[in-house]
């Protein structure tokens, strides 16, 4: 199957109203408990973790419940994601750690090797292009950082998607739905991602299958 692109920024108050409603939690905490694992539980005080495509900003939240000192910066360019974000930080005990800002994956306004880790979920398939983004995600990783790249992956038919998109979102209203079966029609295959790791000189990585849905590129002082 082709893949077939959709709009890079989700920016309309009914997209981020429809994929904040949306359930989250188990992928969220699988997320998080990947990023533990790899290093991040060993952080120390004021190490930064860059989220990027933070959306709602629930990741950040779920890292800040899980790792007691890192502080995170979430980033995306969609402001009514955003302002999401802002909000659901300011209900939290940990707004003093977190710091949302509005930026691009493929040209980020961020130093050279700046976060002991660099994380981002499920925003892969929205970038057409995405070798610049994975380019810049190692670029501001300091050295023995830990990188975290979960994305859905391309299923081989229209037929697989509409099954997983049955198995996974059942219980969603149909606009959840459709942005479920368009985001996987618009994600990378496993294959494709690893050629564009390798392009962008991410060696050494692992490459891992998660899921019926989703895949994994990481790197790290703890590859499993």
């Amino acid at each position: 199957m082709e893949r077939v692109l959709e709009p890079e920024v989700m920016d309309t108050e009914a997209e981020s109203e429809a994929y904040d409603a949306m359930d989250h939690q188990e992928a969220n905490l699988a997320f998080v408990a990947r990023l533990l694992a790899l290093g991040v539980d060993q952080f120390l005080p004021n190490d930064q973790v860059l989220d990027i495509g933070t959306g709602p900003g629930l990741i950040p939240l779920l890292l800040c419940d899980r790792q007691p000192y890192c502080q995170v910066v979430g980033v995306d360019l969609a402001d009514t994601m955003l302002e999401r974000a802002r909000g659901h930080a300011q209900a939290s005990p940990h707004l003093s750690r977190l710091d949302f800002q509005r930026a691009d994956a493929k040209c980020l306004p961020f130093a050279d090797e700046g976060f002991a880790a660099v994380c981002s979920n499920t925003i892969l398939h929205h970038i057409p292009e995405p070798l610049p983004f994975l380019r810049e995600a190692l670029r501001v990783l300091r050295p023995g950082g830990v990188l975290l790249i979960r994305d859905l992956f391309r299923p081989d038919s229209l037929l697989q998607v509409n099954k997983i998109v049955k198995k996974h979102a059942s219980g969603e209203n149909p606009v959840a739905r459709g942005l479920l079966s368009d985001s996987l029609c618009a994600a990378l295959t496993p294959a494709e991602l690893f050629q564009l790791a390798c392009e962008a000189g991410l060696e050494p990585f692992q490459l891992v299958i998660d899921s019926d849905r989703h895949m994994s590129l990481q790197k790290g002082p703890r590859l499993l």
